[in-house]
């Protein structure tokens, strides 16, 4: 009797282990035959898992692929400088005009110039060559002719001085007269030579300055926009800079050429008055010659 209640003992006590060991849904579930037309489809082959993008990224996706599709978007847009000149705001499109102006003001003081101070040394030279074999004013004034130029004008100076100090028996009083008259016609020649060089040489200095001010309204422009916008993307952050860079690039294009043309101006007028400078020296000795045999004839003549 103990022995068999063991045995009832020792079964309950397995049951009961394997009854609490075993999953609560397989314990409990009831045993369902299902029929035929109720079974259940067969197992589809595993599938991995979808990769799950954050919705963010999704929208952003979205949004860039609409806007790339547009026929005005910035994705299709066209970066040249035409372009980039009509999309600038209103600043620094006068900005951009402004300096292609002086551009064109560079150029067009540079064709000028170059006519005048080659014309003008070719008339110098001749002239230093058809007086250098002269003995007296009179005949430089033969040589020269009527045809005006800076040594004509240097040459009338100084046969006007010696008409007008006739009654004068000092001779480096009436050179002196004649130099400073001399000083006054190369000054005013050197002013005519020089004029439109200023111009040039402010053109140089600011055009980068004024190309640096549009490129930081233009930035300042695009980051407010940027920040009504709210989105800090590179096809919409972009072109706004682009736009301002390109106010930069344009006042460097305005400023190195008229630092170049100022510099070859600069040289080319300072041998031209040189040359001015060897036509006084040489109308000055004529002078003096001239001076000499007046005061050689006055002498001989008080000797007799």
């Amino acid at each position: 009797m103990k022995t068999l209640l063991r045995a009832l003992c020792g079964a309950a006590v397995a049951l009961a282990f394997i009854s609490y060991s075993a999953p609560p849904a397989l314990a409990q579930q009831p045993a369902v035959t299902a029929s035929p037309s109720q079974a259940s489809p067969p197992a589809s082959p595993a599938v991995a898992p979808a990769v799950v993008q954050p919705q963010s990224a999704v929208t952003d996706l979205s949004t860039d692929a609409n806007e790339a599709g547009k026929p005005g978007s910035a994705g299709l847009r066209e970066f040249s400088p035409w372009t980039m000149f009509l999309s600038a705001n209103a600043v620094v499109k006068a900005i951009m005009l402004g300096l292609v102006f002086a551009s064109l003001v560079t150029w067009t003081i540079f064709i000028a110039k170059t006519i005048q101070l080659s014309r003008a040394q070719k008339l110098v030279k001749d002239a230093l060559a058809r007086i250098s074999d002269t003995r007296s004013l009179h005949e430089a004034q033969v040589a020269l002719g009527s045809k005006p130029n800076v040594l004509t004008a240097l040459l009338t100076a100084a046969s006007q001085e010696i008409r007008m100090s006739a009654d004068s028996g000092v001779e480096e009083g009436i050179k002196e007269r004649a130099a400073s008259r001399f000083t006054e016609i190369v000054r005013m020649e050197a002013r005519a030579v020089r004029y439109g060089m200023a111009i040039i040489a402010t053109i140089g200095a600011t055009a980068p300055f004024v190309g640096l001010f549009g490129t930081v309204w233009g930035i300042m422009d695009s980051f407010i926009g940027i920040s009504n916008a709210h989105t800090s993307n590179l096809a919409v952050v972009a072109p706004g800079i682009a736009e301002a860079l390109l106010a930069t690039a344009i006042g460097l294009a305005a400023a190195i050429p008229a630092v170049i043309i100022y510099n070859h101006f600069s040289r080319v007028t300072k041998s031209y008055l040189e040359l001015i400078g060897r036509g006084a020296g040489v109308i000055g000795r004529l002078l003096s010659r001239d001076l000499d045999r007046f005061h050689g004839r006055m002498v001989s003549r008080a000797a007799e």
